[in-house]
Formats: C-alpha cells, sequence, structure tokens
C-alpha cells in the first residue's frame, strides 16, 4: 500500500502559480517548492520527472480551469453584452496570459509527457483564439467594430490592455471601467 499523499493537485499548482508568477521560470525549482508545501522534494519527484513537468501539468490545469469557465459564459446576447462579459471574465483572470507564455520557456527535448501537454496547449490555444475570433465575427457582424482592423490587432488590445498594472492605484471597478471605456470608445473626446 502506497503512502498518502501530503498535498491536493489545487496546493501544488497554486504553490506553483504564485512561484512562476513572482520569480520566474528559471527561478522555480523543486527545493523550493517543498519548502512551500512543507514536504520533501522526494514527494514532488514522487509525481513528476522534473521541473519542467510539473510546469506542464500545472499549464494543463489553468487553460483547463480557464477554458471550462470561459465556456460558461452566456455568449446568447448582444456584442455589447458580450463585450462586458468578456473583459470582467478576463479581468477575473487577469494573469493567464502571464502564465500560459511560460511554455515558450520550456526548453524542447524534454520528457514525452512535457512534449505531450505542450502539443495540447497549443490546441487549446487555438480554441481559445477561434473563441475570441468568433467574438470579434460577432462585433463586425453588428456594426459594432471596424471592419479593417485585423483581428489579432483586436485581441492582442484587448489582453495587453487587461495587463496594464494598475500602480495608481484607481480602484479596481474604475480601472475596469476605464480600459472598457477604452476599448469601446477610444480616448478622444468626439465634441
Amino acid at each position: 500500500m502506497g503512502r498518502e499523499r501530503k498535498f491536493t493537485d489545487e496546493e501544488l499548482f497554486n504553490a506553483t502559480k504564485s512561484m512562476i508568477i513572482h520569480d520566474g521560470y528559471d527561478a522555480f525549482t523543486f527545493s523550493r517548492l517543498a519548502a512551500v508545501l512543507n514536504v520533501s522534494r522526494g514527494s514532488i519527484y514522487k509525481y513528476y520527472e522534473n521541473k519542467d513537468e510539473l510546469i506542464s501539468e500545472f499549464l494543463m490545469y489553468e487553460m483547463n480551469r480557464f477554458l471550462r469557465e470561459f465556456n460558461t459564459l452566456d455568449k446568447t446576447g448582444d456584442f455589447q453584452s458580450q463585450f462586458e462579459l468578456l473583459i470582467d471574465f478576463i479581468f477575473e483572470h487577469n494573469n493567464i496570459h502571464q502564465v500560459l507564455e511560460i511554455i515558450h520557456q520550456i526548453p524542447s527535448n524534454t520528457t514525452k509527457r512535457v512534449e505531450d501537454n505542450k502539443s495540447k496547449l497549443s490546441e487549446y490555444h487555438v480554441d481559445m483564439y477561434a473563441q475570441f475570433q468568433g467574438f470579434i465575427e460577432l462585433g463586425r457582424k453588428e456594426n459594432e467594430i471596424k471592419s479593417h482592423i485585423p483581428t489579432s490587432v483586436m485581441l492582442g488590445m484587448i489582453f495587453q490592455t487587461i495587463a496594464i498594472p494598475n500602480h495608481f492605484g484607481i480602484p479596481q471597478d474604475e480601472w475596469i471601467a476605464s480600459i472598457k471605456e477604452i476599448l469601446s470608445h477610444g480616448m478622444f473626446s468626439r465634441d
């Protein structure tokens, strides 16, 4: 009979996320993670051959969670109502872009498990992009957004604008409303 695991996947992945966001991929080690979880390194190695396996599994967990929650959004309304929902959703998951960028830091020629995860993450990314592209197409169909601006520019603006740090401590509701206004109507007054 095997020994009982001393941490849950959620505890492991939350600690991994926190360390990666704050310290980056290069500073992430099993030693530091074990200290955070108050377990031995061996208890992590029991499930993951190396940090790339763990990080790729964490990325799969994050992307699955993001897509599962994204798929529950009500996408039946008009473009404006979907825009409001989408921006609010992205702000709730404002570090997903930062987290997913880590996949590019994982070296090639690692384990089969890592390569399989990287391949699946690419598929998830394509699926997510297609769903967001559908959102942009709805805006074009309803003549709510300009048709000559490439979809990739619009999606890039949405995700990059949301990633802007709030250095001045503007209240979150006001910050989000201001971002929505700039994305919807620009920053120029039209008197």
